[in-house]
This record gives C-alpha cells, sequence and structure tokens, in this order.
C-alpha cells in the first residue's frame, strides 16, 4: 500500500502552490500517494496540474491586503486574531482529514495549522525571519513557537555562503529541527530559440497584483521588442490575446512556463521567494519589482542588487527605461543543486 502524504501550501499569491508542485511530482515518483490540501488559487492551480490526484478544501485565511504599501504591515497586524482563529480552524479540519483519509504525513508549506501529533509532520518555509519592520523579533518569536510544533523545518535553500535567502532563511541560533533541502523549483533548463525579448511574470496578493500590471502595461507602450506577459490569474479556462508585440496570457500550466522561460531573453517579475528560485534554476536574468510593504520581497530585491545579481526598483518608481540596467548584472546563477528526495522521504 502506497503511504498517503497530505501537501498543504498556503494560499498566499501562487508561489507556495507552485513550489509544492516538485514535491509532489517527486512523492509520486517515491511511491508516495500525495492528497491536496489548500484553499482559493492555489487549490485551483494544483488541481489543474493534479487532476488525478484527491484534492480537500481547507478554511481559508481571509486575509485582505492594503492598497497602500506603507499600511501593508500594519493592516495584516490587525488581522492577526482572525488568522489565529483560522489556524485553529485548520486544526480541527485536518484531524478529521487524517482519519478520514488515512494519511500517513504531512507537508504544511507555510500553513501554520496544518500537523498532527500522531504522524510525521514538516513545515516548508524560506522565512525563519520574519521580516516586519521594528517587530521581527516578535514575528519570528511567534513564527518559531508554531514552526517547534513540527518534526521537521525545511528550508528551500542552501545552508551555505552562496544561498538566495540570506538573513530570511538563516538564523544566528539555528532551529533544532531544520533542514536546508536546496532551492526548489519545477522547471529545468532547455535551449530553446529566443521567441521573446521579455517575459513579464505577475504573481502575489491583490490588489497589488493589479496595481502592478496596469503600471507595466502603460510603460509596455514604449517598450521595443516582443513581450510574453502572465497576469498570474487562475480562471476556469486559459484565454490569451495580442495587442501589438504583446502577447497576454491570464495564467499558464508548468509545461507551458518552463518553455516559455527557457524562450525568453530577460525576466520582469516580483521578488516572491518561489520566482526566484525558478529563475535560480534557469539560471536567467531578471527585473524585479517587490510588492510594496512586503518585507522580505524588498529585503530579497535589495540583497540581490547590492550582490550585483539583478537591479530593482519600487513599484512607484519603475519605469521601462529601467530594463537597461539588466546587462550590468550577472543574473541568477550557480545556486541550483540535486534535491536528495529519498533521504527527505525517509521521516515518512
Amino acid at each position: 500500500m502506497k503511504k498517503n502524504i497530505l501537501v498543504a501550501p498556503l494560499n498566499w499569491g501562487l508561489g507556495h502552490a507552485t513550489r509544492c508542485i516538485p514535491i509532489i511530482k517527486a512523492l509520486e515518483e517515491n511511491n508516495f500517494n500525495p492528497i491536496i490540501a489548500s484553499d482559493g488559487v492555489a487549490l485551483a492551480l494544483l488541481k489543474k496540474e493534479f487532476p488525478h490526484l484527491v484534492s480537500v478544501e481547507l478554511p481559508p485565511y481571509d486575509i485582505s491586503y492594503a492598497e497602500k504599501g506603507k499600511n501593508f504591515k500594519w493592516k495584516l497586524l490587525a488581522q492577526m486574531p482572525k488568522m489565529f482563529k483560522a489556524v485553529y480552524g485548520e486544526r480541527k479540519i485536518v484531524t478529521q482529514i487524517v482519519e478520514t483519509h488515512s494519511i500517513d504525513g504531512i507537508i504544511s508549506d507555510n500553513r501554520l495549522g496544518v500537523y498532527s501529533r500522531k504522524i510525521p509532520s514538516i513545515f516548508m518555509t524560506h522565512q525563519l525571519n520574519v521580516l516586519s519592520g521594528k517587530t521581527s523579533w516578535l514575528t519570528t518569536k511567534v513564527h518559531s513557537k508554531f514552526i517547534s510544533k513540527f518534526n521537521q523545518c525545511w528550508v528551500p535553500d542552501n545552508n551555505s555562503d552562496t544561498n538566495l535567502t540570506g538573513k530570511l532563511g538563516h538564523l544566528k541560533n539555528p532551529l533544532k529541527n531544520l533542514v536546508y533541502i536546496g532551492p526548489l523549483s519545477r522547471f529545468e533548463k532547455k535551449r530553446r530559440k529566443k521567441v521573446f525579448d521579455l517575459m513579464v511574470i505577475l504573481s502575489g496578493p491583490e490588489p497589488q497584483r493589479t496595481f502592478l500590471e496596469q503600471k507595466i502595461i502603460e510603460e509596455l507602450k514604449f517598450y521595443d521588442g516582443n513581450v510574453v506577459f502572465i497576469k498570474g490569474v487562475v480562471e476556469q479556462n486559459q484565454t490569451s490575446s495580442t495587442q501589438g508585440s504583446i502577447t497576454f496570457y491570464n495564467f499558464m500550466n508548468s509545461e507551458q512556463l518552463e518553455n516559455t522561460f527557457n524562450q525568453s531573453e530577460k525576466v520582469l517579475c516580483r521578488s516572491g521567494y518561489t520566482t526566484v528560485m525558478d529563475l535560480a534554476k534557469l539560471e536567467k536574468k531578471a527585473f524585479f519589482i517587490p510588492t510594496p510593504g512586503q518585507y522580505e520581497q524588498e529585503y530579497l530585491a535589495e540583497k540581490y542588487k547590492t550582490e550585483g545579481i539583478a537591479p530593482c526598483c519600487n513599484q512607484e518608481e519603475f519605469s521601462i527605461d529601467k530594463l537597461m540596467t539588466i546587462e550590468n548584472y550577472n543574473g541568477l546563477q550557480n545556486f541550483s543543486t540535486e534535491i536528495n528526495w529519498k533521504f527527505l522521504f525517509r521521516l515518512f
């Protein structure tokens, strides 16, 4: 009998769901039976990727996001009681899921309440230090307390000087249950003829995703080159349209995205960590626009700029001519590692 492993990504944009795709594939390749658990667009995306797998819906955290970056943190902090209530609700539902579906192990990507004391439970995050300005000590402490409830904490990065997360994923006093698994990506680098001069790929929470989409579309009027623009809006059916030299898609599946990345010379995107890992696997050159008010993305974008990897700017200051600076940076190279899945899955 194959062991049933519950894989539960947080529904925050698409990043947590997409970085679970290689984990789900690896589970299947190693004779496990993955069962998907999430909500919203994260669940919708994984159901499209794995229509043959059983999936269950978890209660949404139901977090709303500020329209202005400066209010991002405070609006999130004000919703902490609601989030903790959702986490408690998760705990109760997971107990039922474990019994109903005979779950043998859990992999939770940033879902704080998805664990069980009865079976091996893994928490995955790239944020051990949860940056929130002057309250970072508090958010990190609360996060660490939740992590301690799991048997292991997987960090999708290297535990070496050559790493992608910097201080986000590396603590001065490491937690006892940490396992660095290496950067995750669902893609492979392939030789393809260049079709697009620029690939725009959006992700992250609303309303900032829409604000950036509108900003970039306005700026692309002044861009001379072929552009593919993936909006990151997961809907029932895929749609595409062409306006001049720009081809728009609402979303792409993994196979389409891999092909499009490999056909594109440069990438314009958020500095979300899942996107960063994909770019590192494909050794791409990129320009980053962090989500306003999201300390993690702002830190990563500035880190890569300082290290000569990729340029960045904030959303309000972006103009299309800034893409010219990409050539002055090295791109994301030499970060990829082979992941030993058999070793990681030994916990189950």
